[in-house]
């Protein structure tokens, strides 16, 4: 009987962990989306307040910060967008309401394609996922 127990257990655990990693995995897809139109709802959506983010350019800077460089610029228009962003190679290990996404960046202009490599610390608050830390490297080639 116990280990009929232990065994739903671990199946229900399993499940869980699988739903939430198709919801990061729609989440990211949500967010290259929102990203491409700069758009600041899906920003602040995928933010946490506490966020620390470092930029690939080699700084360091919270929510508030980033927030208002996508509100300074707001979103743009269709015929404004240069720059399309999705992803390659994701990965996401999860620690009960913790998970660690790392993907490929790939921007793709008329010009160039551009890769970066991503990596954030997400927390699961209210059923809600968001990311607290963030960490983008240029990719070399």
């Amino acid at each position: 009987m116990r280990a009929i127990f232990i065994t739903l257990l671990l199946l229900m655990s399993s499940t869980a962990y699988a739903d939430d990693r198709a919801e990061l995995t729609a989440l990211l897809a949500e967010f290259l989306d929102g990203a491409t139109r700069n758009d600041p709802a899906v920003h602040d959506k995928y933010w946490a307040e506490e966020l620390i983010y470092t930029s690939s350019a080699g700084r360091r800077f919270g929510k508030a910060e980033l927030m208002q460089g996508v509100n300074s610029r707001g979103e743009l228009p269709a015929a404004e967008i240069s720059m399309r962003y999705s992803s390659e190679d994701l990965q996401i290990l999860q620690y009960g309401d913790t998970a660690v996404v790392a993907f490929t960046l790939v921007g793709t202009s008329a010009q160039e394609t551009l890769r970066f490599l991503n990596s954030g610390t997400f927390v699961k608050r209210n059923g809600k996922w968001q990311a607290v830390n963030w960490q983008a490297t240029r990719k070399l080639d």
